[in-house]
């Protein structure tokens, strides 16, 4: 798998985690309460505008050995 690719599949996990967690503290603090199908279509986008918005942005950031 190519290394830029992967990288920004891992930035999409790391989204959606986070903002599952954000979520998680948010219904921890209120008492209201979201769908699950909600949160998950909710994550997902969020999974995946981080893993788009990282695969575009790479090479204008960094150089071709990887420093900015």
């Amino acid at each position: 798998m190519d290394p830029r690719l992967k990288a920004s599949l891992l930035w999409g996990a790391i989204g959606a985690l986070s903002f599952l967690v954000l979520v998680q503290g948010y219904e921890l603090l209120s008492a209201e309460r979201l769908s699950f199908s909600l949160k998950f279509t909710v994550a997902t986008i969020v999974g995946f505008a981080a893993a788009g918005s990282t695969y575009l942005a790479e090479p204008v950031l960094f150089d071709e050995n990887g420093r900015v």
